[in-house]
C-alpha cells in the first residue's frame, strides 16, 4: 500500500469517529513530501526521525508531530499492513516553567472598560462583539478556539444552556450558564451586526462574517494593551487570551473552596464542563490557586489521586448529563 492511500484510508477511519484532523493530515502529508509516495512497508523509523527533524521546531511542537505519525504507524501495524516499524525515540520533553497569568477582577474590569473606551482595539469586531466574546471566555472558561464555530442557534438562553462545538468529537456539550451571562448574550443579539448573507454563526467580524481564534487573540492583544494590563514580574511573556480559561478554573475552584463544596465531586464536574477528558488537566490548576487555600488543597490531594469520585453513581450520572 502506498503512503498516500495509507494517509487516505486512516484519515476516513478517524473522521467517522468524528475528528475533524486537518492537524494531523498535515502533518501525515508531509511524510509523503519529505520521503516520496513509496510503499508504506518501505517506511523506516530513520525516515520518520529524518521528516521530524528537517527543519528547527519547538520541543512541544515536535512532540505533538511524533505522536500523530507514531499513532499512524502503530494503527497500520495492529492491522497487519506491515509486519514491523521499529519507532525512533522520542526527545526528552523537558518541563515547561511557564506559568499562566490568573487575571485579578480589577484586570477584568479593566478589560471590560477598555472595550467601551477604544473601539479601534477592536480590529475585525466592534466593541460589543469583542467586550461578549471576552465575557464568554471568562465565565466559561471555553478555549478561544472553540467561539469561532458556536451557532446562533446553540444558545437556549430561556433554559440557560448553551451548546459547545468542537474539533473533537469527545468535546462536543450542552454546558449550563448562568443569569448574568444570558444578559449579556441576548443584549449582543439585539445589538449584533447584522450576519452577511445568512450566516448562522453567533460572533461576527464587522462585515458580518464568520470570526477565527486568530482574529479574536489579535483583536485582544490590542484590548489589553489598551487597558493596561500587564504582568508585574517584567516578564516578555504577557497576559493572553487562554489565561482567560485558566482564570475561571482557579476562580471557580477558589469559591468552591470558601463554599464548602466538595471539591472530590467539583474537580471531575469542572473537568467535563471545560471539556477535558479526566481529571489530569483539571488537577494542574489547583497549583495556581491562592496560597491560603493550601490545606484545604493538601487534604484534598491522598483523596483526588484515589479516584474514588467515579464509584459515586450520582455524580457519574451528573456528569453524563451535562
Amino acid at each position: 500500500m502506498k503512503l498516500s492511500l495509507a494517509i487516505d484510508q486512516y484519515l476516513i477511519w478517524k473522521r467517522a469517529d468524528g475528528y475533524k484532523c486537518w492537524k494531523v493530515e498535515g502533518v501525515l502529508r508531509q511524510i509523503v513530501r519529505h520521503v516520496g509516495d513509496i510503499q508504506i512497508a518501505e517506511m523506516t523509523g530513520e525516515q520518520m526521525l529524518g521528516c521530524l527533524n528537517r527543519i528547527p521546531i519547538a520541543n512541544s511542537t515536535w512532540h505533538g508531530k511524533y505522536w500523530m505519525m507514531r499513532r499512524f504507524f502503530e494503527h497500520w501495524l495492529a492491522r497487519g499492513v506491515i509486519r514491523t516499524f521499529e519507532m525512533p525515540t522520542a526527545r526528552v520533553n523537558s518541563r515547561r516553567n511557564f506559568v499562566p497569568h490568573i487575571f485579578t477582577i480589577l484586570e477584568l474590569r479593566a478589560l471590560l472598560n477598555a472595550t467601551r473606551r477604544n473601539g479601534r482595539t477592536g480590529y475585525a469586531f466592534d466593541p460589543h462583539t469583542l467586550r461578549t466574546i471576552v465575557v464568554l471566555l471568562y465565565a466559561t472558561g471555553l478555549p478561544v478556539g472553540e467561539v469561532p464555530s458556536i451557532l446562533d442557534s446553540d444558545l437556549d438562553l430561556d433554559s440557560g444552556f448553551i451548546r459547545i462545538r468542537s474539533g473533537e468529537a469527545h468535546r462536543n456539550r450542552r454546558i449550563p450558564i448562568g443569569t448574568d451571562l444570558c444578559s449579556v448574550l441576548r443584549e449582543y443579539r439585539v445589538n449584533r451586526i447584522q450576519p452577511a448573507g445568512g450566516s448562522p454563526y453567533l460572533f461576527l467580524t464587522r462585515k458580518g462574517k464568520q470570526t477565527s481564534s486568530a482574529r479574536i487573540t489579535k483583536s485582544f492583544t490590542g484590548l489589553r494593551h489598551a487597558s493596561g494590563v500587564h504582568r508585574r514580574v517584567g516578564s516578555r511573556l504577557q497576559p493572553c487570551l487562554s489565561d482567560l480559561r485558566f482564570t475561571f478554573a482557579v476562580h471557580r475552584i477558589s469559591a468552591g473552596i470558601e463554599n464548602g463544596d466538595d471539591l472530590n465531586r467539583l474537580l471531575p464536574a469542572l473537568a467535563a464542563y471545560m471539556g477535558q477528558v479526566g481529571l489530569g488537566s483539571t488537577s494542574r490548576y489547583l497549583a495556581l490557586t491562592p496560597e491560603r487555600f493550601r490545606k484545604d488543597l493538601d487534604k484534598l490531594s491522598p483523596r483526588l489521586e484515589s479516584g474514588h469520585w467515579k464509584d459515586d453513581p450520582e455524580l457519574v450520572n451528573f456528569l453524563e448529563n451535562l
